[in-house]
């Protein structure tokens, strides 16, 4: 079954915004930490968010691929860069991370649909 990441991520965001509510102090502090972690620095935060997909790939976590993909379109990284990033994820992660790789790409597909719907990123 195909996963609908921009709906998958709208979910994930409504559900960690009630996890927030549950345990306000450490998803303030996670949020506070997520913000630091991807902020400009000598790294852009298109990098840094790269850096999260590949990771995020090599972990196999969809959840954190749904947002990391979403997120490095918005810091303007450029689908050969994500591919890229992907390469990277499968170096590390190997043949579980070719599974994952694939669908980051679906996602990115489905991201940017959305946004030339919607009328930009």
């Amino acid at each position: 079954m195909q996963k609908q990441y921009p709906e998958y991520h709208a979910h994930l965001q409504q559900l960690i915004g009630q996890l927030g509510k549950q345990i306000p102090g450490t998803m303030s502090a996670f949020a506070e930490m997520h913000r630091e972690a991807v902020a400009e620095g000598v790294l852009s935060a298109r990098v840094k968010e790269l850096m999260a997909l590949a990771i995020s790939i090599a972990v196999r976590c969809d959840g954190c691929i749904s947002y990391h993909v979403h997120d490095a379109l918005r810091a303007a990284a450029t689908r050969e860069e994500i591919q890229e990033a992907v390469g990277v994820a499968v170096l590390m992660g190997g043949g579980p991370a070719v599974v994952y790789g694939a669908e980051a790409l679906e996602a990115v597909d489905q991201f940017e649909a959305q946004a030339a719907s919607a009328g930009g990123r």
